[in-house]
C-alpha cells in the first residue's frame, strides 16, 4: 500500500486504522475501541485500555530473546567515553531504580522532575518513572535556577532526579547549585532528591533530602511495571508559552505508544534491531520521542550523544558517530547542519568516514532551507527528509513516509500530512483557502493518538491557545499554504508573517533567497516597525568561514536577490552581517526578540537562550541601521 491509499484508509476509518496499529503493542487489558469523544473537543484514545510504557519499552523486547541486543548507546565526545547498554541491563537497571523510587514514596500519578544533562540515566529515570505509572517532567538541564523554580510548582513533584554537572565543550555546567537555587525559590519542595554524581564533579548532597543515585538503589527489590490507564499521562512536558509562563504539555499513555510505534517503520523507515540516531537533547520533545521511547518501543537501538555538530572535536563528529554506530537512520536540526556547512562548506570532513550505513537523513525543529538541504544531500548522497511537527504533537504531522513510500522530495516542503492529521489552510475568519495561498494552518480535530489532550492543570489555557480561535481545529500557531499537489509548505509561525503595505509576506520566503547567496551560511529576516508601510523586513547575514569580500558588496547582492526573486513588494533594503544568531538551545532562532529590540519595545532574556551576549551583538548590528528608531 502506498502513501495515498494508506492515508485514505485512515481517513475513511480513523478508528480502525488505529485499533489496527495498537496490534503491535502489549496490553494488559485491550481498549474497547480507539477513540473517546464524550467530551469534545477534549479527546481522549483507548482510553479504558490498561498498558504500561516501561515493558513496551524495555521487557517485553528482553522476554522476546533480544536481551543481548544493545538498546543505548552512549557517546560522549565531550567526556571520551562510548558505553553501550543491553536491552537485558537496561531492564535490571530501570527495575532497580523504580524500586529504589518505590521505597521512598514514589507511586502511580505522583510527578518526578528530571533534570540531567545527556547520559543514558536520564532514559533510565525516565523510564524507571513510567514503569511505576509515576508522571515525569524532563527540564533541560542547565536551565536556569527560576525557570526550574517555576516547572517545580507547576508540577509539584515528589522527588527530583538530577546529575551533579553537565559538559560543554571546554566547560562544567554546575547543575546542583542551579538545582538548590530552584527548591530554595520554589513554594512546593520536592520530598527528596536522587543526584546522579558524575566524576567531572562531586556535588555536595543535602542531608536529609539527597540521595547519591548508586547508594539510594543498593539493596532494594526491582520494581515489576505497573498497568496505567490509556489516558493516564506518560509525562508533563514544558514548553515556552507567549505569555511567559510555560505550557506544560500533557503526553498520554496509550496513544503515545501506538503511534510513535507506527512511527518508527513507516516514517523513518526502520526495522527493530537497527541503529536509529536523533542528535536532540532528552529537554526536548525530539529526544522524549525519538532519543528514548520512539526507538526502544520499537526495539531499535538508540544513540545518547553527549557533543556538539562542531568543536567536538570537529565538525566531523556525526559522520564518526554515523560510521562506529553503523547508523541507519539519523535525524537531527537544520541548524546543526547549518553549522557543519559553515565550518567546513566542501565536506571535507566528510571524505574521512565511510557511512555507507546511512539510509536517510530527517530534519526537524526548525524550516530546512533548500540551500542546507541540497547541501547535505549533495554531500551524503541519501534523502534529505524534511518534516514537521510540535512539542504538543509529540511526532510528524507532515512528512515524506520512506517506510510506505519515497514520494518525490520538493526542496523546502515537509512533504505530505501523516495519516491522523486532516491539514487545512484558513484565513482569518476560519475559511479554507486556495492550493497556494497563504494562511493559518489548522488541523481538524480530533488530533490523533498520541498528541496532546490538555495542558497540565490549565484546560482554560489550552482551550484558548488552541481550539478556540478556529471552532473544530487546532490551530498550530504556524503559516503555510498546500500546493496543487497536496504538499505542505511552513513559511513561518503565524506572527512572522509581516505586513508590508497591505501585502502579506513570509519572512521564511525572504530567508530561503538569502540563504541561497553563495557566502550565506545562516540568515534570519525579521518585521520590524515602520511608520509608512507598518512593516519592513531587515535580514540577519552570518557568512561561510573563511569570507573575506566586503560586507557591503554581499548585503547589496542579497538586496537585489530579494528584490529579484520576491519583488519590488518586499520592500527589503535593510540588512546586516554579523558573526551568529540568538538561538534556544535547541537551535530555533529568537526572531521575536529581536523584533523587540529593533522596535525599541520591552522584552524579557528568554531561558531558553543558548548564549545571552548574542543579544548585545544584535543591538550593535541594528544600531548601524539605525534601530531601533528614535532610540
Amino acid at each position: 500500500m502506498g502513501y495515498a491509499e494508506t492515508y485514505n484508509a485512515w481517513k475513511s476509518d480513523p478508528e480502525g486504522f488505529w485499533m489496527d496499529a495498537a496490534q503491535a503493542i502489549d496490553w494488559d487489558e485491550k481498549p474497547s475501541r480507539a477513540l473517546f469523544d464524550e467530551n469534545a473537543p477534549i479527546y481522549e484514545w483507548f482510553k479504558d485500555g490498561m498498558v504500561n510504557t516501561c515493558w513496551n519499552a524495555v521487557d517485553r523486547h528482553v522476554e522476546a530473546g533480544r536481551g543481548g541486543q544493545a538498546a543505548i548507546i552512549h557517546d560522549s565526545p565531550v567526556t571520551g567515553t562510548v558505553h553501550r547498554i543491553t536491552y537485558g541491563e537496561l531492564r535490571n537497571r530501570v527495575a532497580r531504580l523504580a524500586g529504589a523510587l518505590r521505597a521512598q514514596g514514589v507511586e502511580k500519578g505522583d510527578r518526578v522532575i528530571i533534570y540531567m544533562p545527556m547520559v543514558p540515566e536520564a532514559l533510565e529515570a525516565m523510564l524507571a518513572c513510567a514503569r511505576l505509572g509515576a508522571i515525569h517532567s524532563v527540564v533541560f538541564g542547565g536551565f536556569a535556577a527560576h525557570e526550574l523554580a517555576v516547572r517545580i510548582d507547576d508540577a509539584a513533584p515528589k522527588c527530583i532526579i538530577a546529575a551533579s554537572c553537565g559538559i560543554e565543550p571546554g566547560r562544567v555546567v554546575h547543575y546542583k547549585p542551579l538545582l538548590d537555587g530552584a527548591i530554595e525559590q520554589a513554594s512546593h519542595k520536592p520530598d527528596f532528591c536522587v543526584i546522579f554524581q558524575r566524576e567531572q564533579e562531586v556535588a555536595r548532597l543535602e542531608r536529609g533530602r539527597d540521595h547519591d543515585w548508586h547508594a539510594f538503589q543498593y539493596g532494594v527489590k526491582p520494581a515489576d511495571c505497573v498497568p496505567v490507564e490509556g489516558d493516564h499521562p506518560a509525562y508533563i512536558l514544558y514548553t515556552s508559552g507567549t505569555t511567559g509562563a510555560p505550557k506544560g504539555v500533557i503526553r498520554p499513555t496509550a496513544g503515545h505508544l501506538v503511534a510513535l510505534n507506527w512511527t518508527m517503520k513507516n516514517i523513518y523507515n526502520v526495522d527493530p534491531g537497527d541503529v536509529f540516531w536523533a542528535a536532540s537533547d532528552v529537554g526536548w520533545v525530539v529526544g522524549h520521542s525519538y532519543i528514548c521511547y520512539a526507538p526502544l518501543i520499537h526495539g531499535n537501538t538508540t544513540i545518547v550523544f553527549e557533543g556538539k555538530p562542531v568543536g567536538t572535536p570537529d565538525a566531523g563528529t556525526f559522520w564518526r558517530v554515523i560510521r562506529d554506530h553503523k547508523v541507519r537512520s539519523f535525524f537531527t536540526a537544520p541548524t546543526a547542519f547549518r553549522a557543519i556547512k559553515r565550518e567546513d562548506p566542501e565536506a571535507k570532513e566528510l571524505a574521512k568516514y565511510d557511512i555507507s550505513c546511512l539510509r536517510a537523513l530527517y530534519l526537524a525543529g526548525e524550516r530546512a532551507d533548500p540551500d542546507t538541504v541540497n547541501w547535505a544531500a549533495d554531500k551524503l548522497g541519501v534523502p534529505v527528509i524534511d518534516h514537521w511537527w510540535q512539542t504538543e504533537t509529540g511526532y510528524a504531522i507532515a512528512a515524506n513516509p520512506l517506510g510506505i513510500e519515497h514520494l518525490p522530495v520538493k526542496v523546502g516542503s515537509p512533504s505530505v500530512p501523516m495519516p491522523g492529521y486532516d491539514v487545512q489552510i484558513l484565513d482569518e475568519g476560519g475559511h479554507p483557502m486556495k492550493p497556494g495561498e497563504l494562511g493559518a494552518i489548522a488541523v481538524k480535530l480530533p488530533l490523533p493518538p498520541g498528541t496532546l489532550p490538555n495542558l497540565w492543570n490549565a484546560e482554560a489555557r489550552f482551550r484558548k491557545s488552541y481550539l478556540e480561535t478556529f471552532p473544530g481545529y487546532y490551530e498550530t500557531g504556524d503559516a503555510g499554504y498546500v500546493d496543487e499537489d497536496g504538499y505542505l509548505w511552513i513559511m513561518a509561525r503565524t506572527d512572522d508573517v509581516i505586513n508590508v503595505a497591505g501585502h502579506r509576506l513570509s519572512t521564511g520566503a525572504m530567508e530561503e533567497v538569502l540563504a541561497a547567496h553563495p557566502d550565506v551560511a545562516e540568515c534570519a529576516v525579521i518585521g520590524v516597525a515602520d511608520e509608512l508601510k507598518g512593516q519592513l523586513p531587515m535580514g540577519f547575514l552570518c557568512l561561510t568561514s573563511g569570507v573575506t569580500r566586503p560586507h557591503e558588496e554581499i548585503v547589496k547582492e542579497c538586496v537585489a536577490m530579494v528584490r529579484d526573486q520576491i519583488g519590488p513588494v518586499a520592500a527589503f533594503k535593510l540588512a546586516v552581517v554579523v558573526d551568529r544568531l540568538p538561538k534556544t538551545r535547541s537551535g530555533k532562532i529568537l526572531r521575536a526578540i529581536m523584533v523587540r529590540i529593533a522596535d525599541g519595545t520591552e522584552w524579557k532574556m528568554p531561558a531558553t537562550i543558548d548564549d545571552p551576549a548574542i543579544l548585545d551583538e544584535i543591538a550593535a548590528a541594528l544600531k548601524t541601521l539605525g534601530y531601533p528608531k528614535g532610540g
